[in-house]
């Protein structure tokens, strides 16, 4: 390799996972194509190649003309390095406020809308740690161990988006947010131990947050009223509110009062026959002085 090129470590596709253009995404396609286009404008009116601006910024020639094509997602350094290399004004690095949004699912983009707005969250989690809870080697592990497996790109993809999602705890004014968990699920050592340590200390970490409620379903309780499977209940400053559950509805997100009458019942039982969140987070310590 030339001594040039030894000198500066570009970056290109096979370092950047998880940031290809989902195609389905119409309004993210959208979004990509049309920062791109004014990139490359940019690019052209102050004379630049390809090649030489992506050196400038870090990045191969590819990779630039990747970018500028709506096909690769740009990371906020690149589009701040963009900014202050053409001369926009800010203009650029500003895109990155629509641009970061792009990168997540459209499905996970609309329930994060939802959690952004909603005062007050609920939910029981059956199977696993709830999102919002999971660290990041946690949901990494999670979502890596789907079948079919999800390709390294979609699985970083999903990570971020995932992470993104728990913004929601640094909200002012917070939200009010419930959790209640497995116990069967807090004792499964998703990722090995030493992530499964992490996991459990991050829960203990939210959990004693003047905002969260955390609790967990004993598996020697004689009585269960979760056994058809998650629920979650979002609740909005205007009184309206939406709910889902797994075994009601056929899954779907209801607004309907009637059908959100029913989950809430269902959810003010579980959380009765739960531990208390005193003792919920007693037991969590327990379980992380075992591993």
């Amino acid at each position: 390799m030339p001594v040039e090129e030894q000198a500066v470590r570009l970056r290109s596709e096979a370092d950047e996972p998880g940031w290809e253009v989902d195609p389905d995404d119409e309004w993210g396609v959208a979004v990509i194509t049309t920062v791109g286009r004014q990139l490359k404008l940019r690019r052209e009116a102050a004379g630049m190649r390809a090649g030489e601006f992506g050196k400038a910024v870090g990045y191969s020639e590819d990779m630039v003309y990747k970018i500028e094509g709506g096909k690769r997602i740009p990371r906020q350094e690149f589009l701040n390095a963009a900014d202050e290399l053409l001369s926009a004004g800010g203009l650029l690095a500003a895109a990155w406020e629509d641009v970061k949004k792009v990168r997540y699912p459209k499905r996970v983009r609309e329930l994060a809308k939802l959690e952004a707005q909603a005062v007050e969250i609920g939910v029981y989690e059956c199977n696993s740690i709830h999102g919002l809870l999971q660290t990041p080697d946690h949901a990494r592990a999670v979502i890596g161990a789907a079948q079919p497996p999800y390709s390294p790109d979609d699985v970083e993809r999903m990570v971020a988006a995932r992470l993104a999602r728990q913004s929601v705890f640094e909200r002012d004014p917070a939200p009010s947010l419930h959790f209640v968990l497995e116990e069967g699920a807090l004792r499964r050592p998703i990722g090995g131990t030493m992530v499964w340590r992490h996991q459990l200390e991050r829960l203990l970490q939210v959990g004693r947050l003047h905002n969260v409620v955390l609790q967990v379903m004993p598996m020697n309780c004689d009585t269960h009223s979760g056994l058809d499977g998650r629920i979650e209940l979002l609740k909005f400053a205007d009184g309206t509110a939406v709910g889902r559950s797994d075994g009601a509805f056929n899954g779907r997100p209801t607004h309907d009062p009637r059908h959100l009458r029913i989950l809430e019942l269902r959810y003010g039982t579980i959380r009765a026959q739960a531990l208390s969140p005193r003792e919920s987070l007693a037991f969590i310590e327990e379980l992380l002085g075992e591993t």
